[in-house]
């Protein structure tokens, strides 16, 4: 589980500090062969099945990467924009997920940044090895995991592992670390999105009360208060409020 959490974060790292990979160091194109043969030695044996386990868990490489990052949090934003507005297929569902991950890219630039130059970077170049490289790579990592995480969620889940009350963070496991992250990246997300909701939803209630007290209730309300919605999203230059409080809530 350590190799594929440090593979997958020095892949991202790769990915989103690829100008200054390439700026660094031209990067080998890998040459893949595969191949069914008789094991002839335990040794085989072993290989084999730490292939077939990497596979198997390879499936989680994606969960871990977004659950590491800022992606949680942007994305349940997004979406409660998308419901507050009343919009049904708009903006799509594929453009906000491009959105929060290109967001998520600039938010994690500077940590991806140090765990490329620590640990990447040497890894490549030989001087560390993978344990060595896990260990340095993922201290970026979980400081930014820290900083976002609230303290009772950080303490509810060190009281589920049962383990030992930690002094220092470093005492903390990542696995422990990560849930608890995530709960705390889930919690904000739903107090910014529920924020978002309150000035559309008055607009409903003005819009509804307007039409009922003028004997119009045949007309739906979603009528009116949809275009004043986006109106009003529109002049208050609401993509540039809301993507510029998204990245400043984080710390």
């Amino acid at each position: 589980m350590k190799s594929l959490l440090v593979a997958c974060l020095l892949a991202i790292c790769l990915f989103g500090t690829a100008p200054v990979v390439r700026a660094q160091t031209s990067i080998p194109i890998p040459k893949v062969t595969l191949g069914v043969g008789t094991a002839t030695k335990p040794q085989d044996v072993a290989v084999t099945l730490q292939i077939l386990f990497f596979m198997t868990i390879l499936t989680l490489a994606p969960a871990i990467l977004i659950m590491t990052t800022a992606f949680p949090r942007i994305i349940i934003v997004l979406y409660f924009l998308k419901q507050a507005l009343g919009t049904q297929s708009m903006p799509p569902a594929q453009l906000l997920l491009g959105l929060a991950l290109f967001l998520t890219f600039f938010i994690m630039a500077p940590t991806w940044g140090k765990v490329n130059d620590s640990a990447l970077q040497p890894y490549m170049k030989n001087e560390i090895s993978l344990d060595s490289a896990y260990a340095i790579g993922i201290k970026p990592i979980r400081d930014f995991m820290f900083r976002q995480t609230r303290e009772k969620d950080l303490a509810m889940m060190v009281h589920l592992a049962k383990i030992k009350q930690p002094n220092t963070p470093d005492d903390i496991p990542t696995y422990v670390l990560i849930p608890a992250f995530a709960i705390s990246e889930m919690r904000i997300g739903f107090e910014i999105g529920f924020l978002i909701f309150i000035p559309f939803m008055m607009i409903d209630m003005i819009v509804s009360s307007v039409l009922m007290s003028m004997g119009m209730m045949m007309l739906p309300p979603m009528m009116i208060s949809l275009p004043l919605k986006i109106l009003l999203f529109v002049l208050v230059d609401g993509w540039y409020l809301l993507v510029g409080s998204l990245v400043q809530s984080f710390k």
